[in-house]
């Protein structure tokens, strides 16, 4: 067994998939005891029971820019102690035999009791997805009191510093943007990739919001990226949907690009917000429903830390924008993703946040009524659809009112 199983049995925490590596056979003989071949660019194997990835010890040589540019080696003669020194980080390049011996030969044991995120060679700059690696196990082991060994944070400086990053193919940075999601504290992903320059090549909208000033009175902690961060923070503890946490990340984008003589002011970063998400989830292929509510956020939160103010038509027109009635869950998922930015701010982050209770007092009060009673009264087309609209506008105002 080896790599991360390993490395989560030795810190006591569960494992959640077991990889083996076999030493000393071949493709044909893989084969013939059963596994199926899953791996195309090298000799990966599922077993025919347990479905557990089996790979051939092999060997890796750089012939090229990106993470595809390797040349695979693979045979019989493949040791276990070379198919080791070609991984990530000293914690991932151990192994444990049947009889349970650790094999270690560099000495990753020593790193977990250290609590160090360290390279295991020179070789580690070869493979830009080492940058987004070390920042997602950052973001999962930095909260047990590992740190980057320092030699290692420099190396990932020179890979981005190469411009290796910019070969990284959009697929594999959203897979590894979303397993970071899906920690408990991912804002270490992001601000370990700012550390050492990478932001700024994969998630520019998000870097620019570093440095950008917002008004203390509303924002004690003034500046937005440190905002954002807290916001995914304080999303990932209301909700385990990570919908709601790449919506949380990126609710704020248009405060990005707000011209320097209006700061600390960003008025209209919402719909420049929405701009700038488009594109990035257009470079990134990010999935259509992160689209879709991380876009409904950037547009409309500001709508919802104003529901007070909202007049009862405006409300409607808002649940209408959500596709509320049609989608009850995504009105859930948005109202976590603006009470996750309410309390992403020095001091509030216990504060109440009524304005979510008024959204869900006006969408109960309008998804009660009855379209069916309206369409016996003789409505249709669009005169249906009017009074629809103006029925639930009265129903909103008098839930709001309490007459």
């Amino acid at each position: 067994m080896v790599g991360g199983a390993v490395r989560d049995k030795l810190l006591g925490l569960p494992i959640k998939d077991r990889d083996w590596v076999v030493v000393g056979a071949t493709p044909e003989e893989m084969l013939a005891q059963g596994y199926t071949q899953v791996g195309q660019d090298f000799p990966v194997f599922l077993h025919p029971e347990t479905k557990e990835e089996y790979a051939l010890a092999r060997t890796e040589r750089k012939t090229a820019v990106g993470y595809k540019g390797f040349e695979v080696h693979a045979s019989p003669d493949v040791t276990l102690a070379q198919d080791l020194e070609r991984r990530d980080l000293t914690i991932n390049a151990m192994a444990l035999t049947l009889d349970g011996e650790l094999v270690d030969p560099l000495n990753g044991s020593r790193d977990l009791q250290q609590k160090l995120l360290r390279h295991v060679s020179p070789a580690f700059v070869e493979d830009p997805v080492r940058v987004l690696r070390v920042a997602r196990f950052a973001t999962r082991l930095v909260p047990l009191g590992f740190t980057i060994a320092d030699e290692t944070q420099a190396l990932l400086r020179q890979i981005v510093e190469a411009g290796e990053v910019d070969a990284l193919v959009p697929e594999r940075v959203w897979a590894e943007i979303e397993r970071a999601l899906n920690e408990s504290l991912p804002s270490i992903f992001f601000t370990t990739l700012r550390d050492c320059g990478a932001l700024a090549r994969i998630l520019p909208e998000v870097n620019a919001l570093f440095g950008v000033p917002q008004p203390e009175k509303h924002h004690p902690e003034i500046d937005t990226g440190i905002h954002t961060m807290m916001v995914i923070d304080c999303a990932a503890k209301l909700s385990t949907d990570a919908e709601v946490r790449f919506a949380a990340l990126c609710h704020d984008l248009g405060k990005g690009n707000t011209p320097r003589e209006q700061w600390p002011s960003h008025h209209g970063h919402e719909e420049r917000g929405a701009k700038l998400l488009l594109s990035l989830c257009q470079r990134l292929r990010v999935p259509k429903n992160f689209r879709e509510l991380a876009l409904l956020a950037a547009r409309y939160h500001t709508h919802c830390h104003r529901a007070a103010e909202l007049r009862p038509d405006t409300l409607l027109k808002t649940l209408e924008s959500l596709d509320a009635f049609r989608r009850p869950e995504r009105l859930t998922q948005f109202l976590l993703a603006c009470k996750a930015d309410s309390r992403g701010r020095t001091g509030y982050e216990e504060t109440e946040y009524p304005q979510a209770k008024r959204f869900e007092l006006a969408y109960q009060a309008a998804v009660e009524i009855d379209i069916h009673t309206l369409v016996e009264q003789g409505y249709n087309g669009k005169a249906l659809a009017n009074e629809i609209h103006s029925t639930r506008v009265r129903t909103i105002h008098t839930a709001l009112s309490g007459k």
